[in-house]
């Protein structure tokens, strides 16, 4: 089944281009590569225009949003350089001013006035398709157009297609600030894409820069190399494999899958992605990687809330025991391990088959009203992916995010308590109130996810 990529602001755009590189360069590949694999990778993410010299170019199957062309015309240039796929001719919209990193600008003002004009892009591209499984919107947080006029669009495609997918890819900003107000940007963004999405999934500018700095080794990181990284992840989960629903063939509903596996109340709807291993093309050489090294790596990461092998704090541990409520935990590491509602894992490569999944299957990992037969997931095919011989990817529906949420909306509401920067987006139609739904909504978040562990 197709999904249909939305490329949202100058972040969105730039991932979208890289993930559609890496699953490209990945689904072409012949080496160890099924047909079926390919021809699943290939209906997925691209469809097939006959050029007149008579050559098939596989064609994205996605719609570019920008209110500045510049980004666009690198991001449609650079595709067609890669000599292995492109963007259709019509596949883009963009304007000549942007939204100046206010949140209401790309909501209130762009959103409404280039509906339809963008809306008739998605509708172009979903008619291509012979199956659609979905939407996979990609997009920042901290912007004005990516994260306002993305929550926009995000709701016009939950009005317009009421039965689809719908899937949030989010790019969290820097902890030392990328805008002034990328803290308001956040909480409304989320706020709205909680209403209209099915689930968030987020990665973290500050985790990204560390994976670039401390395990691929890149002195001066640019944000073509987070972006590789952050598609990266993504690919090792979006590629074709193997599930408990589809045994014998590659699963053909992604975006139906994923959801299912992860999302199994309305009210948790954020994933986390931690992936292994990742490192540099000159580190790879000389490495080797076994099954069960990079299970116990990686059940650590999930538990200690660590998103990459780096420095994980093997000091925090699962409750060896049900305690009774009156007792007390023996340790007070005890009381961070991360809680989960469920988790995706995704296995691909050499001798899959004999990973050792249990330790991703034990009850302590899981909150109490959550069976961990029901709560785990697996995925696995025995293709390598992008030059790792075997790796390791879990999608997490825990308290992953609990932090930079909660430090999120504590540095917006210092800022809203002496009214600063509001009359910005005033101006542009967000009144206050609008400001303190989203405070209430986002807390509420915190809230039901603080209670996993309980």
């Amino acid at each position: 089944m197709a999904v249909v990529l939305l490329q949202l602001g100058q972040c969105g755009n730039q991932v979208g281009q890289e993930l559609l590189e890496v699953v490209s360069r990945d689904g072409q590949s012949g080496q160890g590569r099924s047909e079926s694999y390919r021809a699943v990778s290939q209906d997925r993410f691209f469809s097939q225009q006959q050029q007149p010299r008579g050559d098939a170019v596989p064609v994205a199957r996605a719609v570019l949003v920008d209110m500045e062309p510049k980004v666009i015309s690198r991001t449609l240039s650079k595709a067609a350089k890669s000599g292995r796929w492109r963007y259709g001719d019509q596949s883009y919209f963009c304007q000549k001013q942007g939204s100046g990193n206010n949140w209401a600008n790309g909501f209130c003002v762009h959103g409404p006035l280039h509906e339809e004009a963008v809306l008739d892009l998605v509708r172009r591209e979903v008619e291509k398709c012979e199956r659609l499984s979905g939407f996979f919107a990609m997009m920042s947080l901290a912007g004005g157009t990516g994260s306002g006029l993305g929550a926009y669009v995000t709701r016009c495609l939950r009005d317009a297609y009421p039965n689809s997918f719908i899937l949030n890819q989010l790019t969290w900003p820097y902890g030392t600030g990328e805008v002034i107000v990328q803290n308001y940007n956040a909480v409304l963004t989320l706020s709205h894409l909680y209403q209209s999405s099915d689930a968030l999934l987020i990665q973290e500018n500050d985790t990204v820069h560390k994976i670039c700095s401390q395990l691929m080794n890149i002195k001066q990181i640019s944000f073509t190399d987070i972006n590789k990284v952050i598609a990266h992840q993504l690919g090792s989960v979006l590629q074709p494999a193997y599930s408990r629903w589809h045994v014998s063939e590659y699963g053909t509903n992604p975006l139906g899958d994923l959801l299912e596996s992860l999302v199994t109340h309305p009210e948790y709807k954020l994933l986390s992605l931690m992936n292994i291993p990742q490192m540099s093309d000159m580190s790879l050489q000389f490495s080797t990687f076994t099954w069960p090294a990079l299970m116990k790596h990686l059940r650590q990461m999930l538990i200690a809330n660590t998103k990459m092998e780096a420095g994980i704090d093997w000091q925090v541990k699962l409750p060896t025991a049900v305690l009774h409520p009156a007792a007390k935990p023996s340790s007070k590491k005890e009381l961070h391990f991360n809680t989960s509602l469920a988790n995706l894992l995704v296995l691909r490569g050499k001798e899959v088959q004999e990973a050792d999944t249990g330790g991703f299957k034990e009850q302590a990992l899981y909150t109490s009203w959550m069976p961990a037969d029901s709560a785990l997931s697996i995925w696995r095919t025995s293709t390598a992916f992008n030059k790792y011989e075997k790796s390791a990817t879990v999608v997490s529906n825990s308290q992953c995010l609990l932090k930079p949420l909660d430090s999120a909306v504590t540095k917006a509401w210092d800022m809203f308590a002496s009214r600063a920067y509001v009359h910005q987006y005033v101006k542009h139609g967000i009144l206050e109130e609008d400001f303190l739904d989203s405070f209430t909504t986002i807390e509420q978040i915190i809230a039901s996810y603080s209670n996993l562990g309980l």
